[in-house]
């Protein structure tokens, strides 16, 4: 993979700031959009603007047939049996929160258990809280040992005839972490439990399939894959989509409807209540076009290479702790760290100052920080157009911002 060559299709990877080029770290956050993503935008409003599935008129037709071909091409980018099970939400965070409400208030009683991990972001943990103070559910957690994984001998005593769904993210956005994603899915078929993986920051990284995986649902995010904001995806297997009741109430997710009563539509329309977010799911489609092509395992390799070379010269510095598995095995491409002596929110506003852009602070993910026992970490995350020449920038302007802060002078410039 020619990651200069990719760079070309990224408009704002040609910006400036304060005078410096700038390199971008927070994909993790959110990725940057390809020039394909951002025409195909473009050209919806230019063309094809008219509301969907309503009409009978040209534009309406063409609308409605682009976004739906988002769906196919989704459902085949992670292996969905039929683009039915692919419903469309805002982004992961209401994707989780569409199963907690329709599937998990339908279906979870009071004394049940919902099994999640000490890594999981606040868009799956707090969905769970909310139900577990209305319905009285139990959450129970698979603890992070101190190398920043899974104790997955502690999750089998964990599980039991009382858990109903087990819950996790396939990869930490916090510390880079690769969940064993096939071995927890294993280990809550035996117990009887559905599951949702999370895969907001494996998605855009790594080969995934669902029917290999066999999960009951995923979710995961359009904008850290090249997609646009605004753009969510939840699979859910058809049987478990068609037993849950709506998540939203108003148009287009009816069937019939009366003064006491409704029907609703049929999959996935029964979960997309209202206008949905038209011109940015049809140009999700040009950027998964783009991964296709790219490839996956291109991107995973490339990703590795960064990250090695990045713990590498971090690990060069005095004062920096990363965070996160020793094994590169084991972690993606999120380098999570702090420098002795300075908060996350200095090492992030300083290396801003060298054009670097990194995400500081807990990363929507306060218990494991407290776990960590830090307030929060600088983040530096790669993805396909970030470059070794990035990460030795990195590593030039935090050895700068050291010696700032040290009043030791730098034994190199950075980056211009």
């Amino acid at each position: 993979m020619d990651a200069k060559k990719i760079r070309d299709d990224f408009p704002i990877l040609k910006r400036k700031i304060r005078g410096k080029t700038l390199v971008y770290l927070d994909n993790a956050a959110t990725t940057q959009k390809p020039r394909q993503v951002i025409q195909a935008l473009s050209e919806f409003y230019e063309n094809h603007n008219a509301n969907i599935h309503r009409g009978v008129h040209t534009l309406s037709d063409e609308a409605t047939a682009l976004v739906e071909e988002t769906r196919s091409k989704t459902a085949a980018f992670i292996g969905a049996p039929k683009p039915e099970t692919v419903v469309f939400t805002r982004n992961a965070t209401e994707a989780i929160n569409l199963v907690a409400h329709s599937w998990g208030r339908k279906f979870l009683k009071g004394g049940d258990e919902v099994l999640l991990t000490e890594m999981e972001h606040h868009s799956n943990l707090v969905p769970w809280q909310m139900l577990a103070q209305e319905r009285g559910i139990l959450l129970r957690f698979i603890p992070m040992t101190p190398e920043g994984t899974l104790d997955l001998s502690a999750a089998a005593g964990l599980l039991g005839p009382k858990t109903k769904l087990v819950s996790f993210t396939a990869a930490s956005n916090a510390l880079g972490t690769l969940i064993p994603v096939e071995k927890i899915l294993a280990l809550a078929k035996s117990a009887g439990a559905k599951t949702l993986v999370d895969a907001s920051q494996w998605a855009p990284h790594r080969p995934l399939d669902v029917a290999r995986w066999d999960c009951d649902f995923l979710a995961f995010s359009a904008h850290k894959m090249l997609g646009p904001t605004g753009v969510g995806v939840l699979y859910g297997k058809e049987e478990l989509l068609e037993q849950m009741d709506p998540f939203l109430g108003g148009g287009d997710m009816i069937s019939r409807v009366f003064l006491d009563r409704f029907t609703p539509n049929a999959l996935p329309f029964k979960f997309e209540a209202g206008t949905p977010n038209i011109a940015d799911e049809a140009a999700f489609a040009a950027a998964l076009d783009y991964l296709t092509k790219v490839g996956l395992t291109a991107v995973r390799e490339h990703e590795a290479a960064l990250t090695k070379k990045a713990i590498e010269t971090l690990s060069a510095l005095p004062g920096i702790t990363i965070y996160g598995p020793k094994d590169l095995a084991q972690r993606g491409g999120v380098v999570s760290f702090n420098v002795d002596g300075l908060h996350a929110h200095d090492i992030g506003t300083s290396l801003d100052l060298e054009g670097i852009a990194v995400r500081a602070g807990h990363h929507c993910c306060q218990p494991l920080m407290n776990k960590l026992k830090v307030p929060g970490t600088a983040r530096a995350s790669f993805y396909l157009y970030n470059t070794l020449e990035e990460v030795a920038a990195l590593g030039r302007a935090l050895e700068k911002t050291i010696a700032f802060f040290t009043k030791k002078p730098a034994a190199v410039s950075s980056h211009g």
